[in-house]
């Protein structure tokens, strides 16, 4: 699919939590192109010097309205640089980038596990699934309450709370999400009802423990990695990934992959 190059005028660009900003802006093109783990390539203006988009995965997209959502953790210059863009200022996006998450056909049953801001290219995913009428579990993991930013939109999608852990035990479960996720996977099989599909996004240690973990189940499982980029398109080589038939780039051969080809 060829990508599109936009210039997104920004309709909300507001912290949600804990350093987590969320920004929609109007990518009309895009937001009819895109699929659930796929991504756009963001210039930010106002950084000439700076030269390097910034990829950001798809939280949520509106066709009918045009609109993409991203969200974004502010670690260095260019997302600190994104959080004084006010609506009325403009982005420059490519996209949408990627091989997105692929659930196997006919999935009746999947649990998508998310560790952070890993919980906004598993959204639209959450929604797919949701809509094909498959029964899904989300369990979202997080440092603390208030990063904790993608709770109630999982909530209305899945029709009930996602199971929830923050490492100082300030919602659900104390400590890691990993536990949530053992226990859930043993549930499934005990009642003889095993989970089709994991998909997990956060963290890349998470990603191995849940990899490993669907492994022993029996269940297929895709992961969403992140790596550093400078094209996006699939020209650099910046962003490879070692996987079991060599070295794959992380922009167009992924991000998403079965956990099962991934080196860890």
């Amino acid at each position: 699919m060829a990508l599109c190059n936009e210039n997104a005028p920004i309709l909300v660009n507001e912290e949600a939590g804990c350093n987590i900003w969320l920004m929609t802006v109007v990518a009309p093109e895009i937001a009819a192109a895109a699929r659930p783990g796929q991504f756009v390539h963001v210039r930010v203006p106002g950084m000439d010097d700076h030269i390097l988009r910034r990829p950001l995965g798809i939280y949520a997209t509106d066709a009918e309205a045009g609109t993409v959502d991203m969200m974004y953790q502010v670690l260095g210059f260019g997302t600190d640089r994104m959080t004084a863009l006010v609506p009325g200022d403009a982005v420059e996006l490519i996209g949408a980038i990627g091989r997105g998450w692929q659930p196997p056909a006919g999935c009746k049953r999947a649990l998508v596990v998310a560790g952070g801001v890993g919980s906004a290219p598993l959204y639209p995913l959450v929604e797919e699934l949701k809509a094909s009428g498959a029964e899904v579990t989300a369990v979202l993991g997080a440092s603390t309450i208030d990063a904790l930013v993608a709770r109630e939109r999982y909530g209305a999608a899945l029709g009930c709370e996602p199971a929830c852990s923050t490492d100082d035990g300030t919602f659900g479960r104390a400590g890691f999400c990993t536990p949530l996720v053992e226990e859930a996977l043993t549930a499934a099989e005990a009642a003889g009802e095993p989970y089709d599909y994991v998909a997990c996004c956060g963290p890349e240690p998470l990603m191995r423990i849940v990899a490993a973990m669907a492994a022993d189940a029996g269940v297929f499982c895709e992961v969403s990695l992140e790596r550093r980029m400078a094209c996006g398109v699939g020209a650099c080589l910046s962003c490879v990934v070692d996987t079991v038939a060599g070295k794959r780039r992380a922009c167009v051969d992924g991000p998403v992959f079965p956990a099962s080809e991934v080196v860890w």
